[in-house]
């Protein structure tokens, strides 16, 4: 007589369908010379105990352990992937996304044998890696179905990951109204909860200074901002408090106030200082190198010295769209030092990397190649290519950031003296910005007024 092997029939049967299921198979991907279709069929519907021979056939085709399909505990191979999961998030802390992404893919593709927590904690990674990776729509679609399930509790850390995350990614997909309702909504409920602060609360509230800069509404991006230094100062930690200085600095930035920005941008440095967090020391160092064009007096050299370290960092670990914007300001840089020649290779180098979409950062790249073009004395191709970058800016809804856009571009039709380029220009630089011109007056046709 076969001797069975213990633990629980129907449960075995139920574990062996949803692994089989994961795992993409058929019962018949399952049966063999000594184990048929129907004997899969009454094992997985809990008719049929299987023996251990037929438990180790079983877990051997579908990359389990026996003590899994038995008891649903595989203790060895839960710690293989936990380990598995954390050298993702390692991963994905150093900026290496496509790592981290297919890591965490495997981790998920073991679900039904892993405690929930953990397999949260792989979906959460692999939605913030495909943000890493510039992959937004599929980031944004994972993160939703995360922040909406129920098991996710309003005010945890994983609760405000999410929405932070979720709000990262629509301003990064230029979806502003989408992206601010998100956050407002998010501390909204924060404050109902009456919960203290915590880190993960002001990085959101971060985030979504961020999100009012991009809109063009700096007021209340000034205002939070300031308010979240404060909570950051008396209780937050240091990483609370470099994101709250980081989005401060733009804000200052945004609104004219260079000399503030360097000061908000060098502590957010210091606090930076200790952390191994490469892509972030990339993104301030590009940020203090841009704020060094802006000052007064301005020092290219040492912004070209920051924005070269930036960019060589970036490459490594920064999405494409981080590193076609290191690439864009390296190329103002250069064009400040009068080396042309660099300056259009990087413009180029931006280019290449950005989609063909239309955007804010495409045309900024194309406004600095024709600027090196017109440098070099190739006024035809510098002209094509503000218009190809006008032409793009046309496509987009108008916001402060697009209006910066048609400014750089005005600028420079000024420039070489194209008059009426750069007047059309700065009009919709000044549409964008939300001032419009007056309308046409009706050509006067009555008595001339008292002298």
């Amino acid at each position: 007589m076969d001797t069975t092997a213990a633990g629980d029939g129907e449960g075995t049967g139920r574990r062996l369908r949803e692994l089989r299921r994961a795992r993409g198979l058929k019962q018949q991907d399952l049966a063999s010379d000594d184990v048929s279709v129907s004997y899969v069929s009454l094992i997985e519907s809990g008719k049929r105990t299987p023996s251990a021979a037929v438990v180790a056939l079983l877990a051997e085709r579908l990359g389990c352990t026996p003590g899994y399909l038995l008891t649903g505990q595989d203790d060895t191979r839960t710690r293989e992937l936990e380990l598995k999961a954390a050298f993702a998030d390692r991963a994905l802390h150093n900026g290496a996304g496509g790592e981290a992404l297919q890591a965490f893919s495997e981790v998920l593709a073991s679900a039904p044998v892993l405690p929930r927590a953990t397999v949260r904690r792989a979906r959460l990674g692999q939605a913030l890696a495909l943000e890493q990776l510039g992959r937004l729509d599929a980031a944004v679609q994972a993160l939703t179905l995360l922040y909406e399930d129920p098991q996710c509790v309003a005010g945890s850390a994983e609760w405000s990951r999410l929405a932070t995350a979720l709000c990262r990614c629509h301003q990064a997909l230029g979806d502003q109204v989408l992206g601010v309702e998100t956050g407002e909504r998010a501390l909204h409920r924060l404050d109902q909860l009456g919960l203290e602060a915590t880190d993960d609360h002001i990085q959101l509230g971060a985030v979504l200074v961020g999100c009012y800069r991009t809109r063009g509404d700096l007021a209340k991006a000034r205002l939070l901002a300031d308010r979240l230094i404060r909570i950051a100062d008396d209780r937050g930690g240091r990483t609370a408090q470099r994101e709250t200085y980081w989005n401060a600095a733009l804000v200052a930035q945004s609104q004219g106030r260079v000399d503030e920005a360097l000061a908000l941008a060098e502590r957010a440095r210091a606090l930076l200082a200790e952390s191994d967090h490469v892509r972030h020391h990339a993104l301030l160092r590009g940020l203090y190198g841009t704020l060094l064009l802006c000052s007064d007096p301005a020092d290219p050299e040492r912004a070209h010295q920051l924005l070269g370290q930036s960019h060589t960092q970036l490459a490594d670990v920064g999405t494409p769209l981080e590193q076609a914007s290191a690439q864009t300001a390296l190329a103002t840089a250069c064009l400040r030092l009068d080396r042309t020649a660099e300056a259009r290779g990087h413009a180029c180098g931006a280019l290449a990397l950005l989609r063909d979409e239309p955007s804010r950062e495409s045309a900024e790249a194309r406004a600095v190649l024709a600027h090196a073009q017109f440098a070099a004395g190739e006024s035809r191709q510098a002209q094509e290519t503000l218009r190809a970058a006008a032409q793009q800016l046309r496509q987009l809804p108008p916001a402060r950031s697009s209006a910066a856009a048609w400014r750089r571009i005005a600028d420079i039709w000024h420039q070489y003296g194209y008059v009426a380029e750069s007047t059309a220009a700065y009009q919709q630089a000044l549409n964008d910005a939300g001032l419009p011109g007056l309308l046409t007056p009706t050509p006067w046709t009555g008595t001339p007024g008292p002298a």
